[in-house]
């Protein structure tokens, strides 16, 4: 498979080349002239070919080949003053552009920073673009940005209740999401039991999520890639910034190594509740912890013209200590190296070399048993990406993957007490493969990308590896160090297509199937730290997904105004689930407690969208249903999901009320998720018992919350920044379900007590922000 896309790659070189021999390139990169960051989907035109035209890569570099002659080049971003220039094309020409922020516009909450219509003429649909402006505007809980819970405002994006972690996209659970920061994956994406991300927001330079069909670059997750793109760093001079909250503060640290060749950038967070608790002077309180911090660092050289190289690493940890009784502590660390070359006019290509790894620790010390117990999950990749721009709308994307990952799936260590210590076998599996992708625009009202994504996964020893039957082990075989246990190859092909009807409407479909070898056993609904990873293997089948979606994409305004409408549905093999009473930790056998099967999942996604002024926000509207087949689940009937929530409608406003003062507030309600609850009691030598007839057979209440939030400008100068945030989250105190649990009545056994647990009613919380 790999030489048959290696043959279609020369197939297109070749056919290419007889037919541009009179035509030229200009290439270069796009960046702001004020910090040296580079522009991502900055847009370059010819305003003598209206239909042709290209946007800048994620490293900020763009390409178009153009007949010889002389033309008008427009270099445009939203929020920087276009700039345009006379070029003479008699060969291949390099043109690098520094854009300026307009002092017009800068001011202004611009909810995407693609070009006006950039949503009608793209083939792209599903695809969610949030600017780190626009996250500092939206209220939120403890005064923390978060782009997780940003995401959430979108349609078919979803939490399950208050505080829980991850996120649900079209129908898929929170261990279905690809998570990239710079590239790497981040397993767990939540701090303190999922109230907030790990993405710091003065960290952040792009944020792209595809809940549609994404490039065949990306792979291993079957509902989503979440690409978070770090700041580069200024350097063009030094900048130090921060915020103090009511529970939290960060600091970033930003400049040049060698003006206009390198930066750097290192920004820190960490809560300090645990602080308070030391005041205590009751030892049972001050011995107390609870905090997480993390650390972004980022440093970028320009070797040469056509060299550059990239190195940024994300560290960070929660802590939850209770007296020397318990402990839980859990964190991410990832780090990444890139290497940009620029190989000709046309042709650009990226090389990373990708760490990550995730892993937790729980002691208990109680009475005379001590213990702990610990996991991880790891993996080194490497990467090596093609970009040729064959032509002015023609792009070819390539390249080759390959991956390690090693995975503890849960040891139990016992210090002291009577039980023994369980060393569960490691993993260790290879993901491997290469992809191709052709964005073709053959014409004015048509745009077609269609890819293909070649997706291997090896399982190896050294370790006993088990067959199973009816959930009960059959077979033990032992494979030494190595050794292939188990393979699986997979295509993963992938289309998108646009029909611009005009200038302000197209309709769109797209389709594509995608894999996962690594999956995630839960015991809840939400995330938690103590999840577990395992990989495919001789029982475990990959998980695989085929979606197919359409919609309709309309403008109002001069661009100002975006409608959205798409309809999907989305077919899923070989889902897991656990059996009733599953035994997860520390079991080497724990694939014996799995169920598996099929689901789907379908929906209406609404939109509408004002892009910019003194206005602008967003509303979004999404119905859907979720839905599983397991074997041995509901009498081998459908049943909801445990994400799975009818409605989720939300509203989002900022309003600049003048230079000072910005304001904003969001609104949500979605339905209760699908819950199993107790369909009644018994009696077991005197004790009542409840018992379970239907999984996921209840709802749990509606949900509803109105946030406020304001800033005020205290100070702005050329060199010194500084504001005042005010937020009130869940403004009105509803008091919003967090779980519901049931009781015997003590006063009459007959009778059964439900109680509900919330969390917050109101919070107000302030923070002070600053920058020189």
């Amino acid at each position: 498979m790999v030489r048959s896309i290696v043959i279609l790659i020369c197939c297109f070189t070749c056919f290419h080349t007889l037919f541009a021999q009179e035509k030229y390139s200009i290439s270069g990169t796009i960046s702001d002239i004020t910090n040296g960051e580079t522009l991502v989907g900055a847009t370059a035109t010819i305003k003598e070919l209206p239909n042709i035209g290209t946007v800048t890569n994620a490293y900020g570099f763009y390409s178009l080949t153009i007949p010889k002659g002389e033309y008008n080049l427009m270099i445009s971003y939203i929020g920087y003053e276009a700039q345009i220039f006379k070029i003479s094309l008699s060969d291949d020409k390099r043109m690098d552009v520094k854009l300026k922020p307009d002092t017009k516009t800068i001011n202004e909450v611009v909810v995407s920073a693609k070009k006006k219509n950039d949503n009608i003429t793209s083939d792209k649909m599903g695809v969610e673009k949030i600017s780190p402006k626009e996250v500092e505007a939206v209220p939120v809980l403890f005064g923390e940005q978060d782009v997780i819970k940003t995401l959430t405002l979108t349609p078919g994006i979803k939490s399950t209740s208050e505080g829980s972690g991850g996120m649900f996209v079209r129908g898929g659970n929170n261990s279905q999401n690809l998570i990239l920061l710079d590239e790497a994956t981040v397993y767990n994406s939540n701090h303190m039991m999922g109230f907030f991300s790990t993405f710091n927001s003065d960290a952040i330079k792009d944020i792209t999520l595809y809940k549609g069909t994404a490039s065949a670059q990306y792979g291993g997750r079957l509902s989503s890639v979440l690409e978070v793109q770090m700041n580069d760093g200024n350097n063009q001079d030094y900048h130090i910034g921060g915020g103090i909250g009511l529970i939290s503060s960060k600091l970033n640290l930003q400049g040049p190594i060698v003006k206009d060749k390198g930066s750097f950038l290192i920004t820190g967070r960490r809560t300090y509740a645990d602080l308070f608790l030391k005041l205590s002077s009751d030892d049972d309180i001050n011995s107390n912890k609870l905090y997480f911090y993390d650390l972004n660092v980022k440093a970028n050289y320009k070797v040469n013209d056509n060299n550059r190289v990239f190195l940024s690493g994300y560290f960070g940890r929660d802590v939850m200590k209770a007296q020397d009784l318990f402990g839980l502590d859990w964190g991410n660390k990832t780090g990444t190296i890139r290497w940009n070359h620029i190989w000709s006019n046309k042709l650009f290509s990226n090389t990373s070399l990708i760490y990550s790894k995730y892993d937790y620790d729980v002691r208990i010390n109680v009475d005379e048993l001590d213990i702990s117990y610990l996991s991880l999950i790891e993996n080194m990749e490497i990467k090596h990406d093609f970009q040729w721009f064959v032509g002015s709308n023609d792009n070819l994307n390539f390249g080759v993957f390959g991956r390690r990952n090693n995975i503890t799936p849960g040891q139990l260590k016992v210090y002291s007490g009577a039980m023994n210590t369980i060393d569960i076998q490691k993993r260790h599996n290879f993901e491997y493969g290469a992809f191709v992708s052709n964005e073709w625009k053959p014409n004015a009202k048509l745009s077609i990308t269609a890819g293909l994504r070649l997706n291997c996964f090896d399982l190896v020893g050294a370790g006993d590896f088990y067959s199973y039957d009816n959930n009960e082990v059959v077979d033990t075989t032992y494979y030494g160090s190595g050794k292939v246990v188990q393979s699986y190859i997979n295509l993963e092909p992938r289309l998108n297509m646009a029909y611009v009807l005009n200038e302000q409407n197209s309709v769109k479909l797209s389709y594509t199937r995608n894999v996962q070898n690594l999956h995630l056993i839960q015991n809840s609904s939400t995330s938690t730290p103590t999840d577990i990873w395992i990989a495919s293997s001789k029982n475990i089948k990959p998980e695989m997904s085929d979606q197919i979606s359409t919609g309709y994409f309309r403008n109002f305004n001069q661009d100002k105004y975006q409608l959205s409408a798409e309809l999907y549905y989305k077919w899923m093999y070989n889902q897991l689930d656990l059996k009733d009473g599953a035994n997860t930790m520390a079991n080497d056998q724990v694939e014996g407690e799995l169920l598996f099967g099929e689901g789907r999942a379908y929906g209406f996604e609404f939109m509408l969208k004002k892009k910019a002024g003194r206005f602008n926000g967003w509303m979004s509207y999404c119905l859907s249903r979720t839905e599983k087949k397991i074997d041995n689940v509901n009498n081998n009937e459908w049943y909801p999901a445990r994400q799975d929530a009818t409605h989720d409608f939300s509203v989002v406003g900022m309003y600049k009320l003048n230079d000072k003062w910005n304001l904003s507030a969001t609104w949500v309600y979605y339905t209760g998720n699908a819950i199993t609850f107790p369909s009644g009691k018994y009696r077991v030598n005197g004790d009542v018992q409840f018992y379970y007839t239907e999984r996921n057979g209840y709802r749990m209440p509606d949900y509803h919350r109105l946030d406020l939030g304001a800033t005020c400008q205290l100070k702005k100068t050329e060199k010194f920044e500084s504001s005042l945030s005010f937020s009130l989250y869940n403004a009105y105190g509803r008091k919003n379900a967090y779980s519901i649990s049931f009781e015997v009545d003590p006063d009459d056994e007959t009778r059964t007590i439900a109680q509900k647990i919330y969390l917050f009613t109101f919070i107000p919380s302030v923070s002070y922000n600053f920058k020189f």
